[in-house]
């Protein structure tokens, strides 16, 4: 068990292979208990997930850009096209913005599952080699 998790157990108090298999298994059991963690059977975790549906920053985006166009075409004459044209390319910059900000809370939410898979071990670990300590064994 011990080699799985990347430990190496020293026997301090002349412990023999079968003294030392048993003192292991108990530790095991131990920390598992202990930490609430397996690490037979880690628990599944899952990122937190992330609202694909319509946020309204596309009818954001439009509505400035209408604007924007209605005004750059008001100067030329046709404020109707230059609001049009304004709300084509603004829907698509708040589409596009949108789905960049979906993209980075996801990244941010995968980011969290490895920090709390890697604190699950951590505190299992953490026992595992207190309670192998307390039974007069080296551990590296």
């Amino acid at each position: 068990m011990s080699k799985s998790l990347g430990f190496y157990i020293i026997p301090n108090n002349g412990q023999d292979a079968t003294q030392t298999q048993k003192d292991e298994s108990d530790c095991f059991l131990w920390a598992k208990e202990q930490s609430g963690y397996d690490p037979l059977n880690p628990p599944t975790v899952t990122a937190a997930p992330v609202e694909k549906g319509p946020d309204g920053s596309a009818v954001r985006g439009a509505a400035r850009g209408a604007a924007a166009g209605a005004a750059i075409g008001s100067i030329s004459g046709d404020a109707g096209d230059g609001a049009a044209y304004g709300a084509i390319v603004g829907g698509l910059r708040g589409r596009r913005a949108s789905k960049q900000q979906a993209a980075q809370q996801e990244a941010a939410n995968q980011q969290a599952v490895e920090s709390k898979k890697t604190a699950l071990l951590d505190d299992y670990k953490k026992a595992y080699t207190l309670c192998v300590e307390s039974k007069g064994y080296s551990i590296k």
